[in-house]
């Protein structure tokens, strides 16, 4: 096994019952209060389908919001990917703009960006994910051919979701 091996949350949004559990024991843990609005993670409900998608930082192979931060306070970790230094953001929002997926959120009491850091390696949300809609894998055993599948489901979802 390769050391520093990049791991990511994988989600399976058909698996997501909208607990919300993964919003709550994120907002514990780092911010040591229960505020799902201070998660990393978001889950967005969709009330006419039923379904629910949980949101976070994907920890892109080339995040964009490394290159759009003026402060230079995101940086990448070789095994955990983008992650912030809380001392430097000034809450420009920038990352928040640029981000493709909308992995990155604003936490309205410090009115700073707040991304998914894993956990340092060992993400609770995915320990609480009843359903197994989280899971933890090694980015190298996400193949080109399951990503499309993923992606493929999501898209007849949201084109069920736009008509």
């Amino acid at each position: 096994m390769v050391e520093n091996m990049k791991k990511i949350i994988v989600k399976d949004f058909e698996k997501c019952i909208g607990c919300r559990t993964c919003e709550t024991i994120c907002s514990l843990s780092h911010e040591e209060r229960v505020n799902p609005v201070e998660a990393r993670i978001a889950v967005a409900k969709y009330e006419e389908s039923g379904w629910n998608i949980p949101t976070l930082c994907q920890k892109c192979e080339d995040p964009v919001c490394v290159a759009v931060c003026p402060t230079k306070s995101i940086k990448i970790d070789p095994a955990l990917g983008p992650e912030i230094d809380y001392s430097r953001c000034i809450g420009c929002r920038l990352c928040i703009m640029a981000c493709p997926i909308g992995g990155v959120g604003l936490n309205p009491i410090s009115r700073k960006t707040v991304m998914c850091d894993l956990c340092g390696g060992d993400p609770k949300c995915v320990k609480v994910c009843t359903t197994q809609a989280l899971e933890y894998q090694e980015d190298e055993n996400l193949s080109i051919e399951k990503r499309g599948e993923n992606v493929g489901r999501l898209m007849k979802f949201l084109q069920g979701v736009n008509q």
